[in-house]
C-alpha cells in the first residue's frame, strides 16, 4: 500500500513591512481626543480671558481660516512643492549613498563623519548662507534644506537595513552564480525596504518643517512660514495660528500619503507582485 505525503503548502518567509491593520479604535480614538482638547482650548481661553497674542480661541482660528482659505491653499501649494521636490531628491541620494556604503566599506567609513556633520547642520544658519549663494528670488535655497533634513534618516535607515541582509543569504546567491543586480533585487532590496520606508515616514515630516523654517529667513515671498511671520508682524494672531494649522495640515498629508506608498508597496510585496 502506497501513502501520499501531505505536502503543506509554502510559507512566504519574504521580509513584511511593519504596517499594523487599521482598526476604528486607533482611528476614533485620536479623534475623540482632539475634540475634547478644542473643547478645552476654547473653554480656557474663553473663561480665562487669555489675550489672542498669547494664545487665541479655536473659534477665532477657524474664522480666521475660513476667511482666508483662498491664501492658506496657496502657502501650502509653494511650501508643499518644496517639501515635495526636496523629499524626491533627499531621498533618491540617501538611498544611493547607503547602498554604496553598504557595498564599499571603505566608503561607509569615510561618509560617517560627513553624514554626522550634516545632520547637525542649523537650518537658520543654513537658509541664509543658499539665499546668498542661489538669490533670494529663487526657491533653490528652501528645496535643498527640505533635501538636506530628508537624505539624512533616509541614509541611516537605509544603511541599517542593508547591514540586516544575512551572509549566508549573500553566500546563497554567490553559489548560484547570481549577478550583483540580481542580488540586489533577490536579497538586498527586500531586506532594506522596511527600513528605507520608515526613513521616508520620518523624512517626509521634516521636509515640511524644514521648507517651512527656511521661508522665514529670506527667499520670494510665498509659502506658509512668510504668511505666519508677516501675520504675527501686523499682530493678527488667529490669523498667524490659521497659517500654523495649515502647515500642520500639511505635514500630515506628507506621512499620510508616504504611509498609503508603504502600505500599498506591503501588500504589493506580500502577492508576489
Amino acid at each position: 500500500m502506497t501513502t501520499v505525503a501531505e505536502v503543506s503548502p509554502a510559507k512566504d518567509t519574504r521580509a513584511r513591512l511593519p504596517i499594523a491593520e487599521v482598526r476604528w479604535s486607533t482611528v476614533l480614538a485620536p479623534l475623540l481626543l482632539g475634540v475634547l482638547a478644542l473643547v478645552a482650548w476654547e473653554w480656557l481661553v474663553e473663561g480665562l480671558e487669555v489675550e489672542p497674542y498669547v494664545l487665541p480661541a479655536p473659534s477665532a482660528i477657524w474664522e480666521q481660516m475660513t476667511l482666508n482659505t483662498g491664501n492658506i491653499v496657496d502657502g501650502a501649494t509653494v511650501t508643499g512643492r518644496n517639501a515635495l521636490i526636496g523629499t524626491v531628491a533627499g531621498a533618491v541620494v540617501g538611498v544611493a549613498g547607503a547602498m554604496l556604503a553598504g557595498t564599499f566599506r571603505f566608503l561607509d567609513q569615510m561618509a560617517a563623519p560627513v553624514v554626522a556633520a550634516l545632520a547637525v547642520i542649523p537650518i537658520v544658519a543654513l537658509a541664509p548662507v543658499l539665499y546668498s549663494m542661489y538669490g533670494a528670488a529663487a526657491d533653490t535655497g528652501r528645496i535643498i534644506v527640505a533635501g538636506l533634513s530628508v537624505t539624512i534618516p533616509v541614509y541611516l535607515n537605509t544603511l541599517r537595513g542593508l547591514r540586516q541582509v544575512r551572509a549566508v543569504h549573500r553566500d546563497l546567491m554567490t553559489a548560484y552564480a547570481a549577478g550583483p543586480v540580481q542580488v540586489i533585487r533577490s536579497v538586498t532590496l527586500p531586506t532594506a525596504t522596511p527600513y528605507v520606508f520608515t526613513g521616508l515616514r520620518v523624512a517626509s515630516s521634516l521636509a515640511v518643517i524644514a521648507a517651512l523654517i527656511a521661508e522665514y529667513f529670506g527667499g520670494p515671498i510665498g509659502g506658509l512660514g512668510k504668511s505666519i511671520t508677516s501675520s504675527a508682524a501686523s499682530s493678527n494672531y488667529p490669523l498667524a495660528w490659521a497659517y500654523v494649522t495649515g502647515a500642520i495640515v500639511l505635514g500630515l498629508l506628507f506621512y499620510v500619503v508616504t504611509l498609503l506608498v508603504e502600505l500599498w508597496f506591503s501588500r504589493h510585496h506580500r502577492s508576489g507582485g
